[in-house]
């Protein structure tokens, strides 16, 4: 074809003689007269530079014919000896592998001209035939050889290579190899300890060496590892997450530095995108290492937390919840409820599909909460309650412990206790807290007891060392209950505040299932059959060939092997992933150095020989673009007639806000008497409770009435009219304080009333029950009366505190006026409120308890609305029992008391505004 460029002179002198098409002029009348003397010509032959550009073309068409070959490679091979190839077909090999296969193509092809055998061997292969034999027969085992997605076993392939040439030296070694040192740091030793008279490392570029050693899905990300061979220049690859489906569902990027091997990126996404995650892939790298399979072990647990106090306290740090926050806020997305409604929230918890519920402190449920609790449960959720003072006075009979519980607590040591504050024992060995470091310095001061069972010890996790459980369970269904016999904050034990409670609740949680009904995870023991496996191009494919089943043993992660690829190990109800490499694997180059025999590194055939046909042919292309625009343009194709007008532009179309027409009406977001509550938040307003019996309304209306006048003429505080509330439908959150007057002949509140009460109990709000009956004791038996019956009836669907008789050191009898007592139109009852806890750490004469919060509940039979009661001259309606006025003031100043204490708290109880207050007084 070379030959053919001796024709360019006669196509030269073609290209002479073919002019270009003559021009064509239309003359219109105005240019006549300018070329009347003007002589036609036609020119005699095309100018140079367009026959330049025509010979140019025909040369690159003649050269691209003739297929030019850049730096071709020669038959090197030596001929006293066999050909030896050991070639690695793992994982890394898969985007190149093509340019592996013509590269020992060509070697085989020159040990046939020189007809000599061929040995081959398949590093990542589990059989090896290196026997050597014919060109042909070593071309079909290329042929038929493909990437493997597992690490090469090259010690296997040497052995087998070094036995099949039985002592015989090869005359050239050929090792294709990946790059990467797969724990066998002397292969380079080890094959040139066969003596070769010509031994060839042949390597690829190993910039697609890049694998995913770890994924961790953390608190706002999945944080996932990389290593690159190739560290020579900085690079940022991109990586996208993909779900079950094969869609991707996120994107983010890792970039490494020049140098640098190691390096992570984040996959931002919403916590349950990142648990729809079932596989992350590095873009472009389509090997199995760069693909990393994702299972439940991999997601990220929700966990929902409910506490039976929800009211802010005075101290933080004693919160139920503060300590659990912090312990699981990096292993888990907690949730926490909107409302303090339990009969609203748990149903809304529950929809969220958390893997684990943590109540802590809590009594009582709302009866028809029960029902879907439980099926949670059953269905695969966790469920982990707290201790404290509201389970201890719950019944024992309670379906959502794991053990029977004893009523009330045990208290360790303190001046009424024998017994001295335990340290905790060992963990059992079946317990999932078996193997953290004995427990140090941790000490139980109060804990509630379990009844003592034939199953008691297998159900308990951790105890203390005189042996009560600390930490009981019990397997209910698909899922568990688990109890902590001490509280989650720092009254009852130091447990909270140690590294143990962290490990405990981040052990419990990864024993939980994700979504709480997700599919099971693997067990130490158990076998698993391969589901899907994962091919050499990280694809995941369900042909399992002669993979084995997957054994889970206790204590070690299950490796990848011959015998068990890469995949997922299972069914679909359930599945382990195991992966290529280990976690935070290092991919390393192949040590080459200190070897026997000298060697050659060569790239691969692609790399050093290339073939210029298509540059040429492309170049040629270009240049009859080029004559083919030249010749138009000088045939008068752009000047003889103008290009056509474009076709008018259509009017854009209008864009801006919608103008409201005259009359046009907009949608109001207000509700049905939201003005009314706009009205009430104007000024402070006492309620009651309507009970529909038409004489008790009335003279709570009026007894409010009355303590209304008396706040506005002793204090600055000048309330509203005194509200009556429909407690079924009416806002409860406007009131500090509601009154309630008991009367057994009104109607029973709704469960849903008593479960709104009970809400704005939890939310800061404080109900007064007046039984107005002189009611002396909440737990009296026979002789009670009708109206105690039914509070006994109302305070039984509710989740109350322990109650005492207001101490004389309380925030009560000080908030206002200095009370002993608190009588109303009868003068025989106490005051009942929250029972506060007294850890033996109150100071003494001390005026007020440091720990005085309001009361979410306060009970009497005083009847303070009688005593309170006016008529429209500010005269009392009733008369005190005895007949007594100062009763009566005594009652108002104890109404006076209750508000300013629901106004101002434990504001009293503080030490530090006395000396202030004594300097005004002395003012």
């Amino acid at each position: 074809m070379l030959a053919a460029l001796v024709a360019l002179p006669a196509i030269w002198w073609l290209l002479r003689m073919t002019p270009p098409k003559p021009v064509i002029e239309v003359f219109p009348p105005l240019r006549i007269l300018a070329s009347v003397l003007k002589r036609e010509e036609t020119p005699s032959k095309s100018p140079w530079w367009l026959t330049l550009l025509r010979m140019l073309m025909a040369a690159a068409i003649i050269l691209a014919i003739a297929d030019p070959v850049f730096n071709p490679r020669s038959n090197t091979l030596s001929g006293n000896g066999p050909l030896a190839l050991v070639i690695d077909n793992s994982w890394a090999t898969a985007p190149d592998w093509q340019r592996r296969v013509e590269t020992a193509g060509a070697l085989i092809g020159d040990a046939e001209e020189r007809d000599l055998p061929v040995a081959i061997v398949f590093t990542a292969d589990q059989e090896h035939n290196a026997v050597p034999g014919s060109a042909v027969a070593a071309r079909n085992r290329l042929a038929a050889a493909q990437p493997q997605p597992l690490r090469p076993d090259r010690r296997a392939a040497v052995n087998a290579l070094t036995t099949a040439l039985n002592g015989t030296a090869p005359g050239t070694l050929a090792f294709l190899s990946d790059g990467i040192e797969a724990g066998d740091g002397k292969i380079m030793t080890e094959l040139a300890a066969l003596l070769p008279e010509n031994f060839k490392l042949i390597e690829g570029s190993n910039d697609q060496a890049v694998a995913i050693s770890n994924s961790a899905n953390d608190a706002e990300s999945m944080v996932v590892s990389l290593s690159r061979l190739d560290t020579a220049n900085a690079r940022t690859l991109p990586i996208t997450a993909y779900d079950t489906r094969g869609r991707a569902i996120a994107n983010g990027s890792v970039t490494f530095a020049a140098g640098e091997g190691l390096a992570k990126g984040t996959l931002a996404a919403p916590f349950e995108l990142r648990n729809d995650f079932a596989r992350v892939a590095i873009d472009g790298a389509a090997t199995a290492g760069g693909t990393f399979l994702l299972d439940d072990g991999f997601r990220r647990r929700r966990v929902a937390l409910l506490s039976g106090e929800a009211r802010d306290q005075s101290q933080p740090l004693l919160s139920p919840l503060y300590y659990i926050n912090r312990a699981l806020a990096p292993y888990a997305d907690l949730i926490q409820p909107n409302e303090a409604d339990m009969a609203v929230s748990i149903p809304d918890l529950l929809a969220q599909k958390p893997s684990m519920l943590i109540m802590a402190d809590i009594g009582r449920l709302p009866e028809e909460t029960y029902a879907p609790i439980t099926k949670w449960i059953e269905n695969g959720g966790t469920l982990v309650r707290f201790a404290g003072p509201r389970l201890a006075a719950a019944p024992a009979d309670d379906p959502l412990v794991p053990v029977t519980l004893r009523q009330g607590e045990r208290a360790l040591g303190g001046a009424l206790s024998w017994s001295e504050p335990q340290p905790l024992a060992d963990y059992p060995a079946l317990s999932p807290f078996a193997g953290m470091p004995k427990p140090e310095g941790i000490l139980v001061k109060r804990q509630v007891l379990a009844e003592p069972t034939a199953d008691l010890s297998s159900r308990t996790w951790a105890s203390l060392a005189d042996g009560t459980p600390l930490v009981t369970t019990k397997t209910q269904g698909a899922g568990r209950i688990i109890l902590f016999h001490v509280s989650a904050e720092a009254t009852w034990s130091n447990l909270p505040i140690s590294g143990d409670f962290v490990e405990m609740l981040r052990r419990s949680v990864q024993l939980s299932r994700s979504g709480g009904v997700a599919s099971e995870g693997a067990t130490p023991g158990q076998t698993l059959a391969p589901y899907r496996l994962l091919n050499a191009n990280g694809i995941l494919i369900s042909e399992t060939g002669k993979a084995r089943p997957l054994e889970i043993a206790a204590g070690s992660a299950p490796a990848s092997s011959a015998e068990h690829p890469p995949g997922l190990y299972g069914s679909e109800e359930g599945f382990t992933a195991l992966n290529l490499l280990p976690r935070d694997a290092q991919l390393k180059p192949i040590v080459a150095s200190g070897l026997s025999v000298p060697y050659t590194a060569e790239p691969l055939i692609g790399a050093e020989a290339w073939s210029l046909k298509p540059s040429l042919f492309a170049a040629a292309l270009i240049l009859l673009l080029i004559d083919s625009a030249v010749v138009l343009f000088m045939g008068g194709a752009f000047a003889r007639r103008r290009m056509p007008a474009a076709a008018m532009i259509m009017l854009a179309l209008a864009a801006g806000a919608l103008i409201a027409m005259p009359g046009q009406s907009f949608a109001d977001d207000s509700k049905p008497g939201d003005d009314i509550i706009l009205r009430q938040l104007d000024k402070t307003h006492l309620a009651y409770v309507i009970t529909g019996e038409t004489d008790v309304d009335r003279l709570s209306e009026r007894g409010l009435a009355g303590l209304t006048d008396f706040l506005t003429y002793r204090t600055t505080l000048e309330p509203g009219p005194p509200i009556g509330l429909d407690i079924a439908a009416d806002e409860l959150a406007l009131y500090s304080l509601i009154y309630w007057p008991v009367s057994a002949n009104a109607p029973m509140p709704s469960p849903q009333a008593i479960s709104r009460i009970d809400a704005y109990m939890r939310s800061g709000g404080t109900v007064l029950f007046d039984t107005r009956d002189q009611f002396s004791s909440l737990s009296s038996g026979s002789g009670t009366s009708p109206n105690a019956e039914r509070l006994q009836t109302i305070l039984a669907d509710l989740d109350i505190p322990p109650l005492e008789p207001v101490p004389a050191d309380n925030v009560l009898t000080k908030s206002f006026y200095l009370l002993s007592s608190f009588p109303g139109r009868y003068n025989g009852s106490p005051l009942w409120i929250e029972a506060q806890p007294d850890n033996g750490s109150q100071p003494t004469g001390r005026p007020a308890r440091s720990g005085d919060g309001v009361s979410p509940i306060m009970i009497t039979g005083n009847d303070f609305a009688g005593a309170w009661a006016i008529d429209s001259n500010g005269m009392p309606l009733l008369p005190t029992v005895p007949p007594d006025e100062q009763q009566r003031e005594l009652a108002f100043r104890s109404g006076v008391n209750i508000m300013m204490y629901m106004l101002t708290g434990n504001y009293k109880a503080d030490q530090v505004h006395i000396p202030a207050l004594l300097e005004r007084l002395g003012q």
